[in-house]
């Protein structure tokens, strides 16, 4: 696997829940529907599953192929921006409802 596109599979999962998660948040503080702040809190179980796995998988790549150890550093730098986000969001979520 290249460099970027080891890059680019963080880039799209940390989107992918940065999205979810702030349709969610912004949902909930629109509508004040507890559907959305149960969706919110499903998007961050399922993150922090997916996101794991994606770290996990990441170190194992970049030990067994040494070349490719400094890009799956920035690839889990970027899955790690997450992390303060989510946090950030369960409390707005959490002072709505």
């Amino acid at each position: 696997m290249k460099d970027s596109e080891i890059i680019y599979l963080s880039k799209s999962i940390f989107g992918l829940f940065f999205t979810l998660g702030s349709i969610c948040l912004v949902g909930a503080f629109i509508t004040k529907q507890s559907s959305f702040a149960v969706g919110g809190y499903f998007i961050l179980i399922l993150g922090l599953m997916i996101n794991l796995v994606a770290v996990l998988w990441l170190l194992i790549y970049g030990l067994v192929y040494r070349a490719k150890f400094d890009a799956c550093l920035k690839a889990i730098g970027i899955l790690a921006i997450n992390i303060p986000i989510a946090a950030l969001y369960t409390i707005i979520g959490l002072n709505i409802h």
